[in-house]
């Protein structure tokens, strides 16, 4: 037994040795089941909090599907030929009255300290401010010179071996980790949502209005996300790319960014809109 057992060790040590891989990737896999790797303590906490629910839903539908088991063998019409009349119960109306009240409460002290965390940073390091249009992003770094640059989708006939379709930019975002980073949403046409999985982030930018968030990027790599808003017919092709990099390197990519979007800044503004539209 032991001998067949070991023929068996080397394709369970790949099988653990791929998941294992799998596990550190920062964009989603082909079959993958259930959230992406958290990348921020956010979306570790998010984690948690769904291990909690889940806790508790597996428990409710164990019960319930327990007491149906119970009822349609103990109160079956052969085992009781005279259906039992009775109307009212009052121990048991209050326990199934106070257990979903107990349940709530449960659910609702750490889900109200995530919301409250997931909120904002009170000592934010850096600012990155977001702009949705229809159907792009903008991306401006105020504390790193004020350079502008849009973010697009590479179309699938443009794709390069190994790059996402869908998921592939022209421009990505470049963020520093260790590094507590507030992000700032607006629009400038309709409503779009700007969500990155791994982050635990998922927020609304809205015109006239800009709703705040942050983020603490805890390793390095390329994590993927998209417009999560229905804003219109080009709505899937909005897709979010961000590069986290140490802090050393986002100084030397601060450098060349402010040479290469430059001129985004300083072209008027009637032209930045005429490129805008015919895109």
């Amino acid at each position: 037994m032991f001998k067949r057992l070991l023929v068996f060790a080397p394709s369970v040590a790949l099988f653990v040795a791929a998941l294992a891989g799998g596990a550190h990737a920062a964009g989603p896999q082909p079959w993958e089941i259930g959230f992406q790797p958290a990348a921020s303590p956010v979306a570790e906490r998010i984690h948690e909090f769904h291990g909690l629910l889940l806790v508790i839903i597996t428990l409710i539908t164990l019960l319930v599907m327990g007491l149906l088991i119970y009822i349609i063998f103990r109160f079956n019409e052969k085992r009781n030929p005279v259906p039992s009349r009775t109307t009212h119960n009052t121990v048991l109306e209050v326990i199934w009255t106070a257990i979903p009240v107990l349940i709530l409460v449960i659910i609702a002290v750490p889900s109200f300290k995530l919301l409250y965390f997931m909120d904002r940073t009170h000592d934010p390091e850096m600012t990155l401010k977001v702009t949705g249009h229809q159907w792009y992003w903008t991306y401006t770094y105020p504390d790193n010179g004020g350079f502008t640059f849009d973010s697009m989708l590479v179309a699938d006939e443009d794709l390069k071996k190994g790059e996402k379709r869908l998921l592939t930019v022209d421009n990505r975002v470049v963020l520093p980790v260790g590094t507590n980073i507030r992000l700032l949403m607006s629009s400038t046409d309709v409503i779009h949502d700007w969500a990155v999985p791994a982050f635990g982030i998922k927020l609304d930018t809205v015109p006239g209005r800009i709703n705040e968030t942050w983020v603490r990027i805890t390793r390095e790599g390329t994590y993927y996300g998209q417009c999560s808003e229905l804003c219109g017919v080009n709505h899937g092709f909005m897709p979010i790319v961000v590069e986290a990099v140490s802090k050393e390197a986002f100084k030397k990519w601060v450098v060349k960014a402010k040479e290469e979007f430059a001129s985004n800044d300083e072209m008027p503004q009637q032209v930045v809109q005429a490129r805008n539209d015919a895109r």
